[in-house]
């Protein structure tokens, strides 16, 4: 009799799960398919041929997927893997408190490819991924200009606080943010465009509105003090930068494939206007996809033209983490980190780290979260290309995301520590 276990049934999305299949005739060649549809009804699928060994068990943690979506021992393939059935979809988890990804796992005692739809599974078995832990607690944060999430592990603290950006999309995105305060962490999730009452699009990055966002953190009674931490993808990294370089309040920073520079709109802070290098339009190239790569569009912030546009990482008062995805698509994000850690090195500073990987793209995530190598992003007409390889892509997600903790831990703790 054909069994399926997938353990623990029910967990936090960033939690590895068992899967397990028993009762198979020995060296029976089997199809493990996953599936979830997404709270706007998209389809997300993966499959993978696996052998049963001699006592007829395929166990993913030892035994390797021979083909489908990815090849190799991958406990975790069939997550990660995952593919939108429509193209240029992006996986974006968005009520993070009341109700969890459905994965469905399906066994099938041959080979049998995505389309066979008329074939019935010989065994199945759902998993529920959360994005908050028990406990967790969201607030609502709309006070003075600042608008966002803020999330609160269980207890009373005081807890390290952290503000997390993403970048182009806009809007407030939570799913890491909730995963963080699941961890210990007491996240912001903060909104900056296209969201309530807060520009449709960004015409520029007022860091007083984020220095706002900070003070408004570190009053919080459940706040550890004196300062916070960053997290930062995409434009949130050049804005996460920005704040490490500017803002006495922000003590460690994670600034994940981003530019160390102002780009396309202007930085202010008070008085001070930062011009930002403009992107060369005139170089965007069209991948096979039909997706755009803006890698190339970029200025290049070492000449001399964009020198008044670098942002000032030796002024950074705090600690960096610069985490890089060397098949970044739409970002050159390795050269422009390499250039703020030299800019640091060259004014006796050794507060900044970066953390390469190769094969990994643009959108790194928290573990397991499948690749998405291009989507659509608001305002652009055509989908963006992100890049990376899977299975490369999944592998850094799952080591960045431990290393973001273990830095926070180290920095947010100690915010005394000498730099």
């Amino acid at each position: 009799m054909f069994q399926l276990s997938a353990t623990p049934q029910s967990a936090l999305a960033d939690d590895p799960v068992h899967i397990h299949v028993t009762g198979l005739p020995p060296s029976r060649v089997v199809t493990l398919k996953a599936s979830l549809k997404d709270e706007k009804g998209n389809l997300f699928r993966s499959m993978a041929f696996y052998r049963a060994n001699e006592v007829g068990e395929v166990d993913l943690e030892q035994a390797p997927a021979f083909g489908g979506d990815y090849m190799g021992v991958h406990p975790m393939g069939l997550f990660w893997s995952l593919k939108p059935e429509r193209p240029f979809r992006r996986l974006l988890k968005q009520d993070v408190m009341n109700s969890p990804f459905w994965v469905t796992l399906d066994l099938y005692d041959s080979i049998c490819f995505q389309d066979s739809a008329t074939i019935q599974p010989k065994a199945s078995q759902t998993v529920q991924r959360w994005f908050s832990g028990p406990g967790v607690q969201r607030k609502q944060i709309r006070e003075g200009r600042v608008r966002g999430g803020l999330f609160l592990p269980p207890g009373e603290g005081p807890f390290p606080g952290v503000i997390d950006l993403f970048g182009g999309i806009g809007g407030l995105i939570e799913f890491r943010a909730s995963l963080l305060a699941s961890h210990g962490f007491a996240v912001l999730a903060l909104a900056y465009f296209a969201y309530e009452d807060l520009p449709d699009k960004l015409q520029e990055v007022d860091l007083g509105y984020f220095e706002e966002a900070a003070n408004l953190l570190l009053a919080h009674p459940k706040i550890q003090r004196p300062g916070i931490g960053v997290i930062s993808v995409c434009k949130g990294a050049e804005i996460g930068l920005a704040m490490a370089c500017y803002l006495k309040q922000v003590v460690a920073t994670v600034c994940i494939n981003g530019i160390n520079a102002s780009f396309e709109i202007p930085l202010r802070y008070g008085d001070l206007v930062v011009t930002p290098i403009r992107s060369a339009q005139e170089r965007l190239q069209v991948h096979v996809s039909g997706a755009v790569r803006i890698r190339h569009c970029k200025g290049d912030p070492r000449d001399e033209l964009h020198q008044q546009s670098v942002l000032p990482v030796e002024k950074a008062r705090g600690w960096i983490l610069f985490i890089v995805g060397e098949s970044d698509e739409c970002l050159d994000s390795k050269a422009y980190d390499e250039q703020a850690v030299d800019q640091l090195r060259s004014h006796g500073r050794s507060s900044g780290r970066m953390l390469a990987y190769p094969g990994a793209g643009h959108l790194l995530e928290p573990p397991y979260a499948p690749l998405c190598f291009a989507s659509w992003n608001p305002g652009i007409s055509r989908p963006l290309l992100w890049g990376g390889d899977p299975a490369a892509h999944a592998a850094a997600q799952e080591h960045a995301w431990g290393e973001i903790q273990q830095f926070f831990r180290q920095h947010l703790i100690k915010t005394r520590s000498k730099l």
